[in-house]
C-alpha cells in the first residue's frame, strides 16, 4: 500500500464484509509525540482469538474468493517498518477495533493520500452504513459523521455525483483548516 488512505479503504472493506452497520476511523497526527495514529472501529460480526492471533498470517483468510489476505498483515508491515505497532482487539458478535501506530517523521512512514476521497467513497458506496471519520492535529479535531450528513442533504443520497464531489472537498479542506493550526 502507498499511503494510508489505501489502508483505510482496504481495512473498512474487511468491516464491511463482516456486515458492520457502524464503522468509525480516527486519524491522529500527534507531532509533539512523533506519532500518527490510525483506529478502525466497528460493529460487524467480531472474531474469534484463535482468528484474532491468526489475522496477520497473510495465507489466513476468511474469503472464499482467494486464498490470502494481505490487508492486515501490509499494514501491520508498514507501521512496523516506521516504528509503530498494529494491535487488534476482537469479540464475537460485538465487532473488531484495528489499531496502527507509525512514527510520525519516520522515512518509511506512508503519506496520508487522499483522506477524504477513501472516506467519501466508502460512505457513497455503502450508504446504509453509518461512517464516522475523526481528524484530528495537535488540539484541533474535525469529524464527518454520514449520520449528520444525511440529515443535512434531506434525502439527497450520498452517492449523487454532484454530492460526492462536493463532501471530497468539504472533507480536505476542513483536514487542511485544521492542520494549519
Amino acid at each position: 500500500m502507498n499511503d494510508i488512505a489505501l489502508h483505510i479503504l482496504d481495512i473498512v472493506q474487511n468491516s464491511i464484509s463482516a456486515g458492520a452497520e457502524f464503522i468509525t476511523i480516527s486519524l491522529y497526527e500527534d507531532i509533539e509525540n512523533d506519532l500518527l495514529t490510525l483506529i478502525i472501529e466497528d460493529n460487524g460480526k467480531g472474531m474469534t482469538q484463535q482468528q484474532t492471533e491468526r489475522i496477520c498470517d497473510p495465507f489466513f483468510t476468511s474469503r472464499t474468493t482467494r486464498k490470502v489476505g494481505m490487508g492486515l498483515p501490509l499494514l501491520k508491515q508498514s507501521a512496523e517498518q516506521s516504528g509503530g505497532t498494529l494491535s487488534i482487539i476482537s469479540n464475537v458478535g460485538e465487532g473488531t477495533i484495528v489499531k496502527a501506530t507509525f512514527g510520525y517523521s519516520n522515512i518509511d512512514r506512508p503519506p496520508l493520500g487522499d483522506i477524504g476521497n477513501a472516506v467519501v467513497l466508502l460512505a457513497s458506496a455503502n450508504i446504509s452504513i453509518r461512517f464516522k471519520f475523526t481528524y484530528r492535529h495537535k488540539q484541533k479535531e474535525y469529524i464527518f459523521d454520514t449520520l449528520v450528513i444525511n440529515s443535512i442533504l434531506d434525502g439527497v443520497p450520498l452517492n449523487n455525483p454532484s454530492v460526492i464531489k462536493y463532501l471530497n472537498e468539504m472533507i480536505n479542506e476542513n483536514i487542511d483548516e485544521v492542520r494549519k493550526c
